[in-house]
């Protein structure tokens, strides 16, 4: 058999309809992991859908389990020769909540549908679907050669929605079983729709509450007013402080002193595009003198997500006693993040806002992780991709969101090769979350072709040192 033969294989699963038959069933089942209802579902997703489809392959499977963890893991292997590479695959079989009265007319996020060239379903963008691509491709490489050609760890959470709990301490404890080669996985979108990606990592992602608790209760503004403060007023101030008008970071200590030349390098091909459905890009909004890419993948962004003085639904004449606001700062390699809310701390002091009180949220710190895009692993990934798909593949130092990427490089010393299998558009973590076909379809030859290329020798295994 051929690579060929094997990406027609793959275009003959998908024409077929059995790569959406098994996708339809994955996402059938509800695995909400925000909802505590859901807590069976997790686990039947687990032993119904993955467990068979990873043993089916030759896979030793067992279920892993952490105190800290609200979910089992599942854990495959596949090791066909301790000199053979070995690749560390990822994936989440967890999604957002469904939100079904806010889906589109006829359809469903528990239902696998086509409307208007699209396929709808929680879960097809983020992560059944890409998980799902990844684990068909190693299966018919598997199925086309009788073997893999190297060696296959692969682990699936159902966690990562709130926040990977106790992804960080079950790697740690099985460090040397999930050693590795490489990760290749696959989540978060393509630069664009048309144009397969690789990304290397995922900035940074720190979420904490600004508040101020100026007294008790409300008081009469027309008694008071210009007698006492307005917690709003103030906390206006406070963050007008940290970002200009125009979304520039204030806070020394919350940007890069420079945007990396390799980063500048190979962000200078790549346009961002959110496809139809995308708003359209501000070229104001932002860090001056940076492109739209480096903006997003190469640099900060601080945004306010939440804002509340008073009684929002129905004001009264009273000057509040307290305001809230939720804010987040995304960031990338350079910025320390151990410095990030002290930093914020000394800046409010500095500028007169003392009274602003910072906390934390309960939502996990990702730290911003960030591989060398010359990185032999990178260049090899970015010559299968270009050989079965045509056209060169946009690669981006990072994700311009967040992903627990940081436990791969620094608990278990991987280079992290990510492949994503969606686009910016799909409406992941919204109702009505869809992918096209096409890109499914494109996306299972590319993998397949990843794998094959994987199992045919001449990867950097062996000549370049897992990072320890």
């Amino acid at each position: 058999m051929t690579r060929a033969h094997a990406l027609e294989q793959a275009e003959q699963c998908f024409d077929s309809g059995a790569f959406r038959q098994v996708l339809a069933r994955r996402v059938a089942l509800p695995t909400e992991s925000q909802n505590p209802e859901r807590a069976g579902v997790l686990s039947t997703y687990l032993e119904q859908e993955m467990r068979p489809a990873f043993e089916a392959m030759g896979f030793a499977c067992e279920t892993l389990a952490h105190p800290k963890a609200h979910a089992p893991f599942l854990y495959a292997e596949r090791i066909e020769s301790p000199e053979l590479p070995t690749v560390f695959g990822y994936g989440h079989g967890d999604v957002i909540r469904g939100l079904e009265p806010e889906w589109l007319p006829g359809l469903s996020p528990w239902t696998l549908a086509e409307s208007q060239g699209r396929w709808y379903g929680r879960g097809i963008a983020d992560n059944k679907g890409q998980h799902s691509i990844n684990m068909e491709a190693m299966r018919i490489v598997l199925q086309q050669r009788g073997r893999l050609g190297f060696n296959a760890k692969y682990l699936i959470e159902m966690g990562e929605e709130t926040g990977s709990p106790g992804l960080r301490e079950l790697c740690a404890e099985h460090r040397e079983r999930f050693a590795a080669d490489v990760l290749i996985a696959s989540d978060g979108p393509r630069l664009a729709p048309q144009r397969p990606t690789v990304f290397l990592g995922a900035r940074g992602n720190l979420n904490f509450d600004l508040s101020i608790e100026a007294r008790a209760g409300g008081h009469h503004s027309g008694n008071w007013g210009g007698l006492i403060s307005n917690p709003g007023i103030q906390l206006a101030h406070a963050i007008a402080s940290l970002v200009s008008p125009t979304g520039r970071i204030l806070v020394p200590e919350w940007v890069p002193k420079e945007l990396p030349a390799a980063v500048r390098r190979v962000l200078a091909d790549c346009e961002v595009d959110g496809g139809a459905d995308g708003p359209e890009i501000e070229p104001g909004w932002g860090e001056p003198g940076l492109s739209p890419a480096e903006r997003v993948f190469g640099w900060c962004s601080f945004e306010v997500l939440a804002y509340k003085t008073g009684n929002p639904d129905t004001p009264v004449n009273a000057i509040p006693p307290r305001a809230w606001a939720r804010c987040q700062l995304r960031f990338v390699v350079g910025v320390d993040p151990d410095d990030l809310l002290p930093a914020l701390r000394r800046h409010l002091d500095r500028h007169g806002f003392p009274m602003v009180r910072i906390q934390p949220t309960r939502e996990t710190l990702f730290h911003a992780t960030r591989i060398d895009p010359d990185d032999p692993w990178v260049r090899w990934a970015v010559d299968s991709l270009r050989h079965t798909a045509g056209k060169p593949p946009a690669i981006l130092p990072n994700l311009g969101g967040s992903l627990p990427n940081d436990i791969f490089t620094e608990v278990l010393g991987l280079r992290t090769v990510w492949i994503p299998h969606s686009y910016p558009g799909c409406s992941q973590h919204a109702p009505n979350e869809h992918l096209p076909p096409e890109l499914l379809r494109e996306a299972l030859r590319l993998m397949t072709g990843i794998y094959w290329d994987m199992g045919a020798g001449g990867t950097p295994a062996g000549i370049v040192p897992p990072m320890r």
